[in-house]
C-alpha cells in the first residue's frame, strides 16, 4: 500500500482555520456593528434555552466547532452536545443543547446553523458514496474541489461521513496532471514516466530547508500513457475518465506487473456509477463532489422554555 495522504483530525491548525472563518462570519453579519433587531426586542438580562435538532436523517459533523465559535465571538452561552461528530442522526434528534444570554443565541443562531448545515451535508452526502461501495476494497477520496477557506473543514466533514482524505494542498505530495505534462519539457509536453522520475528524484529530499513531499502521483489519460508510466514506479496512478473496461484492464496490468502501486479512477464519479467502478478493482476512487456538490442538511435552532 502506498503512503497516505494527511488525513485530518481535530487539531490545532483544523481548530485555527476554523476560528478564521468565524471572525470573516462576524464580520459579514455584524460589519463591525450590532444585532441591531436583537438589542431592541431582547432585554439585555434574559435568559434563554434552545436545542439544535436535525429534521432529517444523517450524519453528525460540526459539533466540535460550537465551542470555538462561542469562544471567538466571547458569547455567555453554556453548550452540551448531545452526540458526536460522525454519528447517525434520526430525523428530529436533538444533536446539541444552548444557554445563556437569549441576545447571544439569537446572534449566533445562523453562525452555528450554517457551519452545522454545511457539515452535516458533506458528511451524510459521503456516507451515501461509502455504503455505495461497500464490500469492495475501494477507498473513497475527496479532493481539493473545496470552498475557499473551508478546506480542512471540507474534508473533516468527508471524515466524518466514513470518506478518506486525499491532499490537503499542493505542498503535501507530487501529483503530475496533464497541464504539468504539457509545460513541464523544454518547449514540448514529457512523458509521464519522465516527469515521475524528475518528481522522484525531488522526493523526501531537501529545498530551500523545506523538505519535499514523499507520495508521487501522477495522472494518466489512456491505457498507453498507464503502460508507459507503470515501469517509473510512482506511488499512485490516476486514472483519470476511464472507461470501466480501460479501468479492469489497467488493474489486470498493474497487477501482473507492478502489484505495489496503487490505482485511483476518478472522473464521472457519481452515487449510480461509484459501485461498478470499485468493482473493477482499482484502489482508490475519488470525486469532488463529496464537498462540491454536496446538499446542506435541515437543522433547527428552538427556543425549549416559555417567555411569557
Amino acid at each position: 500500500m502506498a503512503v497516505e495522504y494527511q488525513q485530518i483530525r481535530v487539531d490545532a491548525p483544523l481548530e485555527d482555520d476554523f476560528r478564521q472563518l468565524i471572525r470573516l462570519a462576524v464580520r459579514e453579519d455584524f460589519d463591525r456593528q450590532i444585532d441591531w433587531t436583537t438589542v431592541s426586542l431582547v432585554p439585555e438580562d434574559r435568559i434563554g434555552k434552545c436545542q439544535v435538532a436535525v429534521r432529517e436523517a444523517g450524519i453528525a459533523a460540526g459539533l466540535v466547532t460550537l465551542p470555538w465559535i462561542i469562544d471567538e465571538m466571547n458569547l455567555e452561552l453554556r453548550i452540551e452536545t448531545l452526540v458526536e461528530d460522525g454519528d447517525r442522526v434520526a430525523a428530529g434528534q436533538i444533536v446539541a443543547q444552548i444557554e445563556g444570554s437569549a441576545r447571544d443565541i439569537l446572534s449566533s443562531e445562523r453562525i452555528v446553523l450554517n457551519t452545522l448545515c454545511r457539515m452535516f451535508g458533506i458528511a451524510t452526502f459521503t456516507d451515501r458514496f461509502v455504503q455505495q461501495i461497500s464490500g469492495t476494497k475501494a477507498r473513497l477520496y475527496d479532493t481539493r474541489k473545496t470552498t475557499l477557506g473551508w478546506r480542512r473543514m471540507d474534508k473533516y466533514a468527508v471524515r466524518c461521513g466514513g470518506g478518506t482524505n486525499h491532499r490537503l494542498g499542493l505542498f503535501d505530495a507530487f501529483l503530475i496532471k496533464d497541464n504539468h505534462l504539457a509545460l513541464a519539457g523544454p518547449g514540448e509536453a514529457i512523458p509521464p514516466s519522465e516527469a515521475v522520475a524528475k518528481a522522484k528524484s525531488w522526493a523526501g529530499g531537501e529545498s530551500a530547508g523545506m523538505k519535499a513531499p514523499q507520495i508521487v502521483e501522477v495522472e494518466v489519460d489512456t491505457l498507453e500513457q498507464f503502460q508507459d508510466v507503470l515501469p517509473a514506479g510512482p506511488d499512485i496512478i490516476l486514472l483519470d475518465n476511464f472507461s470501466l473496461d480501460d479501468l479492469r484492464q489497467a488493474v489486470a496490468i498493474r497487477n501482473e506487473k507492478s502489484p505495489q502501486i496503487e490505482l485511483e479512477a476518478s472522473g464521472n464519479v457519481k452515487l449510480e456509477t461509484i459501485r461498478e467502478i470499485a468493482e473493477t478493482g482499482v484502489d482508490r476512487i475519488s470525486s469532488g463532489a463529496l464537498t462540491h456538490a454536496a446538499r446542506w442538511l435541515d437543522l433547527g435552532l428552538d427556543w425549549t422554555h416559555d417567555f411569557s
